[in-house]
């Protein structure tokens, strides 16, 4: 925990740096427009603070953040940043949520497959899915699920989260929308999210299958049933249990594309929207936000270790 402080200084700085030094703010592209007077936006950009040296601009940022937990104002927004960003991160916390239920659904029986019928024809079937996942870029799977289940055939929704009529209506009608509307993008993220965890759970069950204590137990006679499930998967598993909260964390702040390609009104979206209006305030506080959460998923990781796996414990 001690480590995550400075990380997240020199995080922050590189990050102020980074988007000082991006052409333009998100009062350039008023410069345009006719019933904004230059005049008005040299004043606002005086009462922002854009035109102070960036070590100053700087310091009042990440001041107002750790001192009273104001991440700015978004000029495109015309609101708290904080007050934005919480909108959308319930839509992202939600999808995935769900996406991880849906991952380690699918990943865990077919790691166990895999490993259990290792070098046999339904451990290569999975194999060539693995393969053709890791070789399957994010934005091209999206879309084509995107044009069968959601053009084509109609199935799912195809942009937003919930249906006004829904929205309206409250209640059940609303919790069924909203999962209506996050099926096909969290199935798409899980289906590519699984592979890490196939191949390695795959590779863990055969490592163990060969190991001195699964033979001791089989020459006393112990059903295979039981040296598979209280020996062989009972280890393989501990490793894949502690990384659910680094899985969590990933999946929140990487489904930027999912996110955009299905017009799911997310964190991930938000951040893509901030970019092309230059709204850097809250680029910047989505970022620090999103670095939080790594190094928290990072502990939660080592946390959840200890708790499956109490040998690795520091005494």
């Amino acid at each position: 925990m001690l480590i995550m402080i400075p990380q997240l200084i020199v995080i922050s700085i590189l990050l102020f740096t980074l988007a000082h030094l991006m052409p333009g703010d998100a009062l350039t592209g008023r410069t345009e427009d006719p019933t904004v007077s230059p005049e008005r936006i040299a004043q606002l950009r005086l009462q922002l603070g854009l035109n102070d040296p960036p070590y100053q601009q700087y310091f009042r940022w990440i001041g107002n953040i750790v001192l009273r937990g104001d991440f700015g104002h978004s000029i495109t927004h015309a609101r708290p940043v904080i007050d934005v960003i919480g909108e959308r991160a319930r839509n992202t916390f939600w999808l995935a949520l769900l996406t991880t239920v849906l991952t380690y659904l699918i990943a865990i029986p077919l790691g166990i497959i895999a490993g259990r019928y290792n070098d046999k024809l339904v451990d290569r079937g999975i194999g060539v899915y693995t393969y053709l996942a890791l070789a399957m870029p994010t934005i091209v799977f999206a879309l084509i699920n995107l044009l069968i289940f959601g053009f084509r055939l109609e199935w799912f929704p195809v942009r937003g989260s919930v249906t006004l009529e829904a929205a309206q209506a409250g209640g059940f009608a609303m919790l069924v929308s909203r999962l209506h509307h996050m099926v096909l993008p969290a199935l798409t993220a899980a289906l590519l999210s699984t592979i890490g965890i196939i191949q390695y759970l795959r590779g863990e069950i055969v490592r163990f299958k060969a190991s001195d204590f699964v033979t001791t137990a089989r020459s006393k006679g112990v059903p295979e049933s039981k040296v598979y499930s209280r020996h062989i998967f009972r280890n393989a598993l501990v490793p894949i249990a502690s990384n659910i909260g680094f899985i969590i964390v990933s999946l929140l702040v990487g489904s930027i594309f999912i996110e955009r390609i299905f017009s799911y009104p997310g964190m991930g979206l938000l951040f893509l929207t901030s970019i092309t209006s230059r709204d850097f305030t809250t680029v910047n506080a989505l970022v620090m936000i999103f670095a939080v959460l790594i190094a928290l998923g990072a502990l939660l990781s080592d946390i959840i270790l200890t708790i499956v796996d109490p040998r690795i414990r520091v005494k």
